[in-house]
């Protein structure tokens, strides 16, 4: 077996040092800097390349021991739109070549890409450095384009043709769960035996059940308020809209409840989705707290002040948030959807709701108020099983396909070549 000391990780449209929640960063962002750093732990080098948005950031940033990010200057040193990166691809491939050739090692072991651009990226940088690529989608177009609401813009048919062939390059494919393994199969005719499943981790030192009446406490959130909790960028994808439609919803059911939502994240995407406005249209502007995005700490502390966490997603390759706030003994209700599916158990760590009717979400939380020792049941289960979920496990994981990648392209580089006869 290979011995993998260093590995390139691209990820080019959103830096790893940004605050989740916010723009482009998210869940994706959490996973680079978590594996960066348990693979580092693991005793491997990693060295993430990412797009420069500023002249004012360093070239090298060193979050964790073992780990730095290389701010790569291409294009204008400023945030652009990410459907404007693919333009930029050959100048970030140059630079990062040069700044390679700057190391004094001088070479990677494999090439691990992030997202269909840095794939892309990827795949000239794996034919020029003679190393292995391997891939994680985070999303895909074709799932995207598949669950779109009306009037939402389409992935761009550039992306579809650049993540086959991105499924057709790479030596491995890394998937968060069993059911993206299949969408990779099925829309991108993928094969199975190059597709391996490492779901994401949880920072299990943060994201804890203790002291979760000092959270609510500190919150400002009474022992009788029923609190309900999204965090995510603000954008329809995730669907924070379909939360303040079922909360409404609910209160005009059910006055009695002492309901409070709170809201934590930042516009994502589509400048005209005023989810501020549907708040006061709907008359629940003394219900809902719009929060901005908060660094992990605050967010488990959020979590653990939490009856519930909610989480309506139209697509999620997995949802790091569902991971997270079991951890911190908090159940979560989310769409029967993507990896959402597999993060939640249903009826045993949170609820699973089938589409986005405002009604179908009311029932569910409905059922959680009327019953918190059910809640409570479902919390204490969800802490439980997050103990198995740390990052360890996912490096681990991602450390074997790294080998299988290394493995089978020096095999098939050095594979003798047969005469024709």
């Amino acid at each position: 077996m290979a011995l993998i000391r260093r590995v390139a990780l691209l990820s080019l449209h959103t830096s790893p040092m940004e605050q989740p929640g916010s723009g482009d960063a998210g869940g994706m962002n959490v996973y680079i800097r978590e594996l960066a750093s348990a693979l580092a732990e693991a005793g491997v080098e990693v060295e993430i390349f990412t797009r420069a948005t500023s002249a004012d950031q360093p070239a090298v940033e060193h979050p964790d021991p073992g780990v730095c990010v290389h701010n790569v200057m291409a294009g204008p040193p400023r945030k652009i739109p990410k459907e404007e990166l693919p333009g930029l691809l050959h100048a970030m491939v140059a630079e990062i070549e040069q700044i390679r050739s700057r190391q004094p090692h001088g070479r990677y072991d494999v090439i691990h890409s992030h997202y269909w651009v840095s794939g892309i990226a990827g795949l000239e940088l794996s034919e020029l450095w003679g190393v292995p690529l391997v891939h994680t989608m985070h999303t895909m177009a074709k799932v995207k384009n598949l669950l779109l609401e009306s009037g939402e813009k389409p992935e761009p048919r550039r992306r579809e043709l650049g993540e086959h062939r991105i499924v057709e390059g790479a030596a491995r494919l890394i998937a968060n769960t069993s059911s993206e393994a299949a969408e990779l199969v099925s829309h991108y005719g993928a094969t199975y035996d190059r597709i391996d499943i490492a779901p994401p981790g949880v920072d299990l030192a943060t994201f804890t059940p203790a002291f979760r009446a000092r959270s609510r406490a500190g919150h400002g959130i009474s022992p009788d308020t029923f609190h309900l909790v999204f965090a995510g960028r603000i954008q329809r994808l995730k669907g924070p809209q379909v939360l303040v439609k079922a909360a409404a919803l609910l209160r005009k059911r059910r006055p009695d409840i002492d309901l409070r939502v709170t809201i934590l994240g930042a516009l994502s995407g589509n400048k005209e989705f005023n989810l501020r406005c549907l708040v006061a249209e709907v008359g629940m502007d003394d219900v809902v707290t719009q929060l901005p995005p908060v660094k992990a700490p605050e967010l488990a502390s959020w979590f653990r002040a939490a009856d519930v966490v909610v989480m309506p997603s139209f697509s999620e390759s997995f949802g790091l948030v569902a991971l997270e706030a079991q951890a911190c003994g908090t159940p979560v209700v989310a769409t029967r959807v993507g990896g959402l599916s597999r993060a939640i158990f249903h009826g045993r760590t949170g609820l699973l709701v089938d589409g986005h009717h405002a009604a179908d979400w009311a029932d569910a939380l409905e059922a959680l108020h009327d019953d918190p020792a059910t809640r409570e049941d479902l919390g204490r289960a969800a802490a439980i099983r997050a103990q198995n979920s740390g990052w360890q496990r996912t490096a681990a994981i991602t450390l074997e396909s790294y080998h299988a990648a290394v493995d089978n392209f020096v095999g098939r580089r050095l594979a003798p070549v047969v005469p024709a006869s």
